[in-house]
């Protein structure tokens, strides 16, 4: 494998890098939490480059045994304007990263029967999957006429996925097929956490429905046999009326529960548990564990999972972003209590913070609402985002928050 070294030399690592020094995590997580520090894995805060989105990795076996991240991530050049998804990889916990190279089955299509119209692909989240020793990046259809997005002219949206084998090849493009109804306008895993099971099937979630508006979201359960992923069972709907309804749902494990927690357009977040990832209990609205709301802006939330406590990386209303673009900076991690699914106010820490003014000058704040988190090995886990400046010619860094853990996570 091909790869381009970031830290030249001990002397211009920092600069090269954009590493800052490991700031202590917050006083509640500190049992947990013994540091977190912010790398720069790839710049284009000048707009000479390219402003990689969407990055998301997994863990996989490397050749020599060793544990290789394998990062997907795809070009940004506008509100939901893609380019085709890539791969790149590290064998040294993320220090150094491989060129990003395309992935064929997850470029774009022509669509038959519409001349000109393309089928691409995005929020894709690999998965590696131990018991076929397989990853499974999955994603949704997204439609472009020509090269570039085609607001007027997207038909209805579905997952697709390519199987990366263990010889390192790529499958063709392959549809999760879900023939329900109440998927036919939309239905989708899109940017959303699952969970592999030590019998191989995967649990999942869809956000889905008829028509643009009220999506629900419900658990679903998936076989997979190395090559071809399965709709088996999908679990009774949670809904919310407001806008489109409930969006980007992920999926954690945590001490024998499955926990979901769901993008929402009423000014929250929510969060519901599960004793089979399948009949999930009455949504709940993201608040602290005094019972005050937590202000959300229609964004994802994703989580961090530790053997002896379960966390939320988010975004949330602040003094300091107040102006800034559904508040998509900066990203904050706290504990959340399990049992009452409240964030724990004093353990709240930025992850990754945000850099300018959010108040008086917030079209300099890049945002950072696409992200993802990786458990890398029992002593860290990683936050991967790509910036974007949208009112600045959709610049952006390619970033990483390390978080060392002071006790090793047992589900590694």
């Amino acid at each position: 494998m091909h790869r381009r070294c970031f830290l030249t030399t001990a002397a211009s690592a920092a600069a090269l890098c954009g590493r800052i020094a490991a700031a202590p995590a917050a006083e509640g997580n500190a049992s947990l939490m013994a540091s977190i520090s912010k790398h720069t894995l790839r710049r284009n805060r000048d707009g000479g480059g390219t402003t990689w989105f969407h990055p998301r990795a997994c863990m996989m076996p490397g050749a020599d045994g060793k544990p290789t991240a394998l990062m997907t991530l795809q070009a940004i050049a506008g509100s939901d304007y893609f380019g085709p998804v890539h791969w790149s990889a590290s064998a040294d916990l993320g220090e150094t990263w491989s060129e990003p190279a395309p992935i064929p089955a997850l470029g774009r299509e022509p669509v038959a029967g519409h001349e000109g119209l393309l089928a691409g692909v995005c929020d894709v989240v690999p998965e590696f999957h131990a018991p076929t020793g397989t990853v499974v990046a999955m994603g949704h259809v997204v439609f472009y006429r020509t090269a570039r997005f085609s607001n007027a002219e997207q038909l209805a949206r579905y997952p697709v996925y390519a199987v990366r084998r263990r010889d390192g090849t790529w499958s063709e493009r392959k549809i999760l097929q879900w023939d329900d109804p109440r998927g036919g306008h939309i239905y989708s895993n899109g940017c959303g956490q699952r969970v592999v099971l030590p019998g191989g099937d995967v649990m999942m979630s869809f956000t889905f429905g008829p028509g643009a508006s009220n999506r629900m979201v419900a658990g679903v359960r998936c076989t997979f046999d190395g090559e071809e992923l399965r709709v088996a069972e999908v679990g009774p709907p949670l809904e919310n009326k407001a806008g489109r309804g409930l969006l980007e749902p992920s999926v954690t494990r945590f001490r024998e529960r499955f926990y979901l927690t769901l993008r929402a357009e009423d000014g929250h977040g929510y969060a519901a548990v599960s004793d089979d990832g399948l009949n999930y209990q009455r949504k709940t609205a993201w608040a602290w564990d005094d019972g005050s709301p937590i202000g959300m802006s229609t964004t994802q939330q994703h989580w961090l999972t530790h053997s002896d406590g379960l966390f939320l990386v988010y975004t949330r209303k602040d003094a300091s972003n107040a102006n800034v673009i559904r508040w998509r900076s900066p990203l904050w991690v706290a504990q959340v209590d399990p049992e009452r699914l409240c964030l724990l106010r004093k353990t709240e820490t930025a992850v990754l913070p945000l850099v300018g003014d959010g108040v008086g000058a917030p079209d300099g704040v890049a945002l950072m609402g696409n992200f993802h988190v990786t458990n890398a090995s029992p002593d860290q886990s990683w936050v991967t985002v790509g910036e974007w400046l949208p009112r600045g010619g959709a610049r952006g860094d390619l970033l990483l928050a390390r978080i060392r853990w002071a006790r090793p996570n047992r589900l590694l």
